[in-house]
């Protein structure tokens, strides 16, 4: 929560919990070694006593609000689609108009006026590892993880800005990490030599941790000499801007325009020039991409307005008969499904963080949290037992002064990492065989024919489900090609032999042989 100068002592540590009425947590102090009282120390130290006390009165609240909603307060009764006007799509747009949307965002990255942010302060619980997302390898040809992938997006776009502009262009990585994840991904990077970018223009954060909440209101210990926290939602994106000093470096590096993504989405465009684009040409201050729903009950949130402000609405809050309810062509009318890849203005976040920061809501998470019992025996809960407290990034779309919303392909640019293999969706099977199908569609598109390992011919394939593997293996680094530009060269009637890796190497080979 807060961030305290220094280190209170056990009468100051005991005076500020009481104020809030948490005095509880110090009850196994007297057995407690002196290493395992500096601790506790230390993580009392930084909650400030207002806060914390309200903190744990919104929680109340906030619990309450969520077992009385009832159907007359319902959003879905409210919500309005985004108007057409407001909408720019891949799919329905010109050539020439996504051309001209891509040469803007390669102008301004040309400037040095565009940076990414990532949000990675959440840990791989669901998916099995006790390790950052970022570092997951989910079984490509190459062995890269997620963070590798994101890391020479970067390179290649900076590297198409250059060539385009006569430039020599850097796109700041900022990555907001939280106390789980700081450490673990600050030696990655260091281990790997930050993937060939400059260190200092990869800015790690870390986000605050907050204490989850018993039903009654009580701070959960975890262990005799540890509170139970957890980060604040991927919406503590806006407090840790100003905790630490990020808004500040933006403005010294000449930042403007911010590409603001989660961690776990392995077909993410990084710093997106025809997003970007489309969203500076039109004067927007805030900008979603958003995916066509698949089906009306998807669980995913819907972008759309409520009493004429910009929001998301999670699936669970929308009825099953508005999720169906379809437009004149029949399409579903609430279709702009959220994939939490959002363009800022550093101006507005600037906004947010000074002027709308505190107005955020408070979404409650039932969780089964573990903790210390009264005679200080662990105990894991087989069923919820507290409550931990999220802000989410897009609930910022209500203060925006002029809103946008941009159409991207599902099969492009949207396949998450959450879950471990065995689940159904969102799996590391489903995250490669995502990435390796696309792959493969650019190297067709590029004229390349592809040879089974007794070099017979594999008929092509152009479309396939989401459940179906790619007829064959095909890996083309980042580093190559960022969005399938500059394969006709390469693969032309080549045949190319599954599995087929096309890295910076297997490039200079291709074009020698040419």
């Amino acid at each position: 929560m807060g961030r305290s100068e220094s280190m209170l002592s056990f009468e100051e540590a005991k005076a500020r919990l009481e104020t809030a009425g948490q005095g509880h947590v110090l009850q196994f102090w007297a057995e407690l070694s002196a290493e395992e009282s500096n601790t506790l120390l230390e993580e009392i130290s930084k909650l400030q006593p207002e806060e914390l006390l309200e903190h744990c009165r919104a929680v109340a609240v906030a619990e309450a609000a969520s077992r009385h909603s009832s159907a007359d307060g319902r959003l879905d009764a409210r919500m309005k689609p985004v108007p057409p006007e407001f909408i720019g799509s891949v799919r329905k747009s010109e050539k020439e108009t996504l051309q001209i949307w891509g040469d803007e965002g390669l102008l301004q990255i040309s400037q040095d006026r565009v940076a990414v942010l990532l949000l990675a302060g959440g840990q791989g619980t669901r998916l099995g590892v006790p390790y950052p997302k970022g570092m997951y390898n989910v079984g490509l040809p190459s062995g890269k993880t997620l963070y590798q992938v994101q890391a020479e997006c970067i390179q290649k776009v900076q590297k198409l800005a250059n060539v385009k502009h006569g430039s020599r262009c850097t796109i700041p990585w900022y990555i907001m990490t939280s106390e789980f994840t700081l450490g673990p991904t600050e030696k990655f990077f260091k281990d790997n030599e930050y993937f060939g970018l400059c260190p200092s223009n990869v800015v790690m954060f870390e986000q605050r941790m907050i204490p989850a909440v018993g039903f009654d209101g009580k701070i959960i210990l975890e262990k005799k000499n540890k509170i139970a926290m957890a980060p604040d939602g991927n919406g503590g994106l806006y407090r840790a801007l100003v905790d630490n000093k990020i808004l500040e470096d933006m403005e010294r590096r000449g930042v403007e325009y911010l590409h603001v993504y989660c961690v776990d989405n392995i077909l993410v465009k990084m710093a997106d020039p025809v997003f970007i684009g489309f969203c500076v040409i039109k004067g927007a201050d805030c900008g979603a991409k958003v995916v066509d729903k698949a089906y009306p009950a998807e669980p995913v949130g819907v972008v759309c307005r409520v009493d004429g402000l910009y929001q998301v609405i999670e699936y669970s809050e929308i009825q099953p008969e508005t999720a169906e309810i379809r437009g004149p062509g029949g399409e579903l009318l609430f279709s702009a499904g959220n994939i939490c890849n959002h363009f800022f203005t550093r101006d507005f976040l600037k906004d947010v963080a000074e002027k709308f920061e505190s107005q955020l809501k408070q979404h409650v998470a039932i969780k089964k949290v573990p903790f210390v019992d009264g005679e200080g025996n662990l105990v894991k809960p087989t069923k919820p037992n507290g409550i931990k407290m999220e802000k989410f990034v897009f609930d910022v779309f209500q203060f925006s002064k002029k809103f946008v919303a941009f159409e991207v392909l599902r099969e492009e640019e949207f396949s998450p990492l959450k879950n471990a293999d065995g689940a159904p969706l969102d799996t590391p099977t489903t995250a490669r065989r995502s990435l390796l199908a696309q792959h493969y569609r650019w190297a067709l598109a590029a004229g390349g024919n592809f040879l089974d390992e007794q070099d017979k011919p594999i008929p092509p394939k152009h479309s396939m489900t989401q459940n179906e593997d790619p007829p064959a293996i095909c890996e083309i680094s980042p580093l190559v090609s960022y969005f399938g530009e500059g394969l006709e060269k390469l693969l032309k009637q080549k045949n190319l032999k599954s599995p087929f890796l096309l890295d910076e190497n297997e490039a200079e080979n291709l074009v020698k042989t040419t």
